[in-house]
């Protein structure tokens, strides 16, 4: 059953082969929503240079799998650290669609420099996690959140934030600010769009079999080994309580149940997708 039959959604870090972008927009698909689908570069961006191309299609191949479900898609690069690109990309979206009903603020930065302790992060790294995890979201989340009032429209928006967004980690220190900060702006927006009927949430994801996590398969000369990745995978998620990694699906069911109007009385929360990781 289309439970999102004529809304529109917006889904930020949309390129990726596997990444939560991708599996968010498809399911939202097949739910009935028709698809704005930006990324910062065509394919997104690998976070492993050495990693031998797949072919992949990046936002024209997504595109096309929304479209399979009978839904419109339109895509566009947009780098969401700019207020400019994204007000150009929503004013083309709202003239192709009439409006947007849904924003999922899933682009992130990969990993980077920022890895290390913290009197080791250079400060242009640290700026790059903060503008894209946090500035990005506070970016696409006022341009889409003026349109919905404009409109009148009492949309849904989902911030995706982490685990590291509710406890700290070593070399972690600029993607768990960013998500901690995440956290907070989603239970300030969600306090300020209340009134207008606009729901706020944010997904908690544990560590996640995507795209993000193939620098595991990276060896110490640079090379790239997709059986060492699957290994290495396999022996984090021994760690965790459920015994295995987050799937992009174990994401996307929440992302879907929160944009769904059986979520409408739900608003401000950060609900984890962790295994058991994190219970708070």
């Amino acid at each position: 059953m289309e439970t999102l039959g004529g809304r529109v959604a917006l889904v930020t870090g949309a390129g990726g082969e596997r990444g939560f972008g991708r599996a968010i927009a498809r399911r939202l698909a097949a739910e009935g929503a028709d698809l704005v689908l930006t990324d910062i570069a065509p394919t997104g961006l690998s976070a492993v240079a050495t990693k031998p191309p797949t072919g992949w299609g990046g936002l024209e191949a997504v595109a096309a799998e929304v479209k399979q479900h009978g839904r419109r898609a339109m895509t566009a690069v947009m780098d969401v650290r700019s207020a400019e690109q994204i007000d150009a990309v929503l004013a083309r979206a709202q003239e192709t669609f009439g409006r947007i009903d849904i924003l999922v603020n899933n682009a992130g930065a990969p990993w980077g420099r920022d890895r290390a302790p913290v009197v080791e992060v250079p400060e242009e790294a640290w700026d790059t996690v903060l503008d894209t995890n946090l500035k990005g979201t506070f970016l696409c989340a006022r341009a889409v959140a003026r349109s919905m009032l404009e409109r009148r429209v009492r949309g849904r928006i989902v911030n995706m934030a982490s685990q590291w967004g509710k406890r700290g980690g070593a070399n972690r220190a600029a993607y768990c600010a960013s998500k901690f900060g995440v956290i907070g702006f989603t239970q300030v927006l969600a306090l300020e769009l209340a009134p207008a009927g606009i729901t706020v949430n944010a997904v908690c994801p544990g560590a996640a079999d995507t795209d993000r996590l193939d620098p595991l398969g990276q060896r110490e000369d640079g090379s790239y080994d997709e059986g060492l990745r699957a290994a290495r995978i396999k022996q984090q998620g021994a760690a965790i309580p459920l015994g295995r990694l987050a799937t992009a699906a174990d994401v996307v069911a929440v992302v879907a149940f929160l944009v769904s109007d059986a979520a409408e009385y739900l608003t401000g929360q950060s609900i984890n997708v962790a295994g058991g990781s994190v219970m708070h």
